[in-house]
């Protein structure tokens, strides 16, 4: 038995070399590792190909990801057996065939003299640097040939002076290594950007500038990489590289398709994604063409800047965009090209129009200011305005002033971080006020952040005093002149007071037929003015004891919070007890009656449903980052998701909503209010919310979405098994695509489904910190990359929730009878 087990390792030891010297070759069936056994190097044939290669790879982490290729452009066949990796007697290192007939070489300039090419040695460093040697003088090195791949501490970019140009290049297919169509590399000009090429010269996709610790059109960056990365300029080179701890592994590729990613791997585990160029429309470089912006999470993607129109009607209407949008009104400055500047304060003078959170054009000018530091922003705009052939500039930390004088081509608008870009307008462009009736002067926009700060003290204050104080604040905010006098100093800018009259004359008196459902608020009804617009009218309850909030709220939230997934309020109306809701009619009413009805529900396939999922998700996140107030939901679920004519979704039911700081993560409330089911633990149990109460409640509809199925009304019984108890049963079993509604069949996609679970359990986890952000979620959907963490098993689930929380009052708030609690008091 000692003799076999001798006899194995010899053969172990065989298999596996430390260096490459001319008398010890690398031979089929051996590999060459690093010393510390991080790397490995050795032929393989990619995805069953009937080629070989000599390649390089991390040894022990799964899957494996061929990082370099020797031979890429001239393979050996398969079944050459007696090709071996060798030191040539010139000194270089070759790889021959079978027939002895090299077939690639390191080609090094140096001579080495054929009597001590003995000396010469080829090792594999534990960073992936495959090194040539001769008496300690390094003849080659991998690092300076990359493939497709950059490993940490390797440098892409180039030096004009020695001709030294390091791209990464993208293999033809998953099974041929030779140079595809797709290259990465950095830009000669300052600050420097990262480019994904086709075909070594066409745009494809572009970083944004360095701003000397991070590419600024790269908005995760900053959060996700922290200092690992770096770039290197002088007046003749540039070079990118990044690096992590010792315990990280790392590569940062570019895929047969054109997508560059940046993949870690801990300790040695399986490899996660950490980072996608191209994830979403928008990420083609000039997808709007010039002086369009693209904006992802809207439909259509593209949107001419302030003051363009599109260039072609026609194209535009096809959803062809590259051709991009002209100037409406031309400048002053062209037709009067010798003003001075300072003649520059008339009224004719051109002005700029303030954007944000986008990524900057690209053939962006690098300009020194000479004035003050502490007024760099002015002189950036002072210099671009005494310059007419400027025609938009941004002021960027890190960077300094920069401006534009081509045409404005691939900008993004984000969804958070991104630059204020200053763009040149004509002052025809300027604002104009418009006449629309109002009940009183319009407010700046600050005025309702303040109003809703007051009224959200309010309501705290209300929650923490006695029972007849409540009693009497609710007398005094429901009378009428309180209301109108609340309303009158909201911002309601072009929303309508409407008669009541007109809207009694649209429901047709608020018949029972024109009846759409019931709210905890009070019936909502459909109607039809005059004119021919269909509204959906919420009508308040008399006995609701939640409607005077409510209807604060929706005035508030609504009538300031505009996005394409929140659903649009056209005005109301207060007649003596009569308070209305006015908004713009959904077709399609809300999910839920779609999801709960065996018939209409064959309408939501697949591709509907990943839609609305995204749909509500950029919604979501709108509220929670993007909007001018971070605003709580606090009861999203799919009756609370309504449908336009063509499918789009429409969160509504602002009547809970409520207004958090920006800097604080958790608010607490004595007053729980919300839709059993949808409530995430810490505000269910504690009284506890934040935006990630609203990230569970997303979760919760997400799974109903894809199951067809209410969390509400779904138990089996036998195995004492809730919704989410059963959903992540099917996920941990491997069978997560057991979930799908029957309706759809096979006719789904099942990377999206599992992708579209695999969010939901992540965002329905017990621990909030373990949830993901919206961001996190809108960039997940918008991509093909899944999720990096796993979801733990969720120990809180509702299996019998008006037994276990005992309510002070219970109500249904909706038609399909969910219950929502209206009041917990702690105990």
């Amino acid at each position: 038995m000692n003799i076999v087990r001798e006899r194995f390792r010899e053969l172990q030891c065989a298999l596996v070399v430390l260096t490459i010297t001319p008398s010890q070759p690398l031979a089929h069936g051996q590999t060459l590792v690093s010393s510390g056994r991080i790397f490995e190097l050795g032929f393989f044939s990619p995805n069953g190909s009937a080629k070989k290669y000599v390649g390089l790879w991390h040894k022990n982490v799964l899957p494996r990801k061929i990082v370099w290729v020797a031979n890429r452009e001239n393979p050996l066949a398969v079944a050459d057996s007696l090709a071996t990796l060798r030191v040539g007697t010139n000194g270089n290192l070759e790889l021959v065939d079978g027939k002895k007939i090299s077939v690639w070489s390191t080609n090094t300039t140096f001579q080495v003299p054929s009597s001590t090419t003995s000396s010469v040695i080829a090792s594999l460093l534990d960073n992936g640097n495959f090194v040539v040697e001769y008496s300690g003088y390094q003849l080659w090195e991998s690092f300076d040939y990359p493939a497709d791949t950059i490993l940490k501490d390797q440098l892409l970019g180039f030096d004009s002076k020695s001709g030294r140009k390091n791209v990464m290049t993208s293999w033809k297919s998953e099974s041929d290594p030779s140079t595809g169509k797709y290259s990465v590399g950095l830009t000669p000009e300052t600050p420097s950007q990262v480019f994904i090429w086709i075909n070594g010269s066409i745009p494809y996709w572009r970083s944004g500038p360095w701003d000397r610790s991070k590419f600024i059109g790269i908005p995760d960056m900053d959060d996700r990489y922290g200092s690992g990365f770096s770039l290197y300029e002088n007046l003749t080179a540039k070079y990118f590289s990044y690096s992590f701890s010792d315990s990280t592994l790392a590569y940062l590729d570019i895929s047969s398709e054109g997508r560059s990613k940046l993949m870690l791997s801990e300790s040695g585990k399986n490899w996660y994604p950490n980072f996608s160029a191209r994830t979403n429309p928008c990420d083609n470089y000039g997808a709007c063409g010039p002086f369009g912006v693209c904006k992802a999470f809207e439909s259509p993607i593209c949107r001419c800047l302030k003051g363009f129109v599109p260039k072609s009607d026609e194209e535009w209407s096809k959803g062809t965009w590259t051709g991009g949008c002209v100037r409406r009104n031309k400048l002053s400055c062209q037709s009067d090209t010798i003003k001075s500047v300072s003649l520059r304060a008339k009224e004719d003078d051109d002005w700029f129009k303030k954007m944000t959170m986008l990524k900057v054009p690209d053939s962006h000018e690098f300009v020194v200011t000479s004035l003050d530091v502490d007024n760099e922003h002015g002189a950036c705009e002072k210099q671009c305005l005494s310059n007419c052939s400027c025609l938009a500039y941004a002021f960027v930390n890190k960077i300094g002033c920069l401006v534009w004088s081509k045409e404005l081509i691939d900008i993004q608008k984000f969804s958070f971080g991104g630059e204020d870009l200053y763009i040149r307008l004509a002052e025809a462009e300027r604002d104009e006020g418009k006449p629309i009736k109002l009940i009183a002067t319009l407010t700046a926009i600050c005025s309702i952040t303040i109003l809703g700060a007051i009224v959200y003290g309010w309501h705290r204050l209300g929650a923490d005093q006695k029972g007849k104080h409540m009693e009497l604040t609710d007398t005094i905010l429901s009378s009428r002149d309180a209301l109108r006098e609340y309303i009158g100093q909201s911002d309601l800018s072009e929303r309508l007071i409407y008669d009541f009259d007109t809207i009694s004359t649209a429901t047709n008196n608020f018949n029972i037929t024109n009846k759409l459902g019931q709210g905890g608020f009070g019936p909502v009804y459909k109607g039809m003015l005059q004119e021919g617009k269909e509204i959906a009218v919420k009508r308040l309850s008399s006995g609701s004891g939640q409607g005077i909030q409510e209807f604060k709220n929706e005035m508030s939230f609504i009538s300031n919070l505009q996005h394409k997934n929140l659903v649009r309020l056209l005005g109301c109306c207060i007649k003596d007890e009569e308070k209305l809701l006015i908004y713009e009619f959904m077709a399609n009413k809300s999910l839920d009656t779609l999801l709960c009805d065996q018939t209409r529900k064959k309408v939501l396939d697949w591709a509907t449903r990943f839609s609305i999922i995204q749909g509500v998700a950029r919604g979501l996140l709108y509220l929670h980052h993007d909007s001018c107030l971070k605003v709580v939901h606090r009861d999203l679920k799919v009756s609370n998701i309504l449908l336009d004519d063509k499918m789009i979704p429409k969160i509504s039911d602002f009547g809970l909503a409520r207004i958090i700081e920006a800097t604080q993560n958790l608010e607490n409330t004595r007053r729980v209010v919300g839709t059993i089911g949808y409530m995430s633990p810490e505000y269910a149990m504690r009284g506890l919310f934040s935006e990630k109460s609203d990230v569970y409640s997303f979760g919760v509809s997400v799974l109903e979405i894809i199951s067809g199925k209410k969390n509400s009304s779904f138990f089996i019984h036998d195995q004492q098994l809730g919704f989410l108890s059963y959903v992540w049963q099917l996920w941990n079993e491997g069978r997560g695509l057991e979930l799908v509604d029957e309706v759809l069949g096979d006719l789904y996609s099942p990377s999206q489904v599992m992708r579209c679970i695999h969010i939901g359990l992540l965002c329905i986890q017990d621990n909030a910190a373990d949830r993901p952000t919206m961001h996190d979620v809108v960039f997940i959907l918008s991509s093909e990359i899944d999720a990096s963490s796993k979801p733990k098993q969720p120990a809180y689930t509702f299996q019998n929730p008006v037994s276990q929380f005992q309510p002070h009052d219970v109500d249904t708030r909706s038609s399909n009878a969910e219950t929502t609690i209206t009041v917990i008091e702690g105990r």
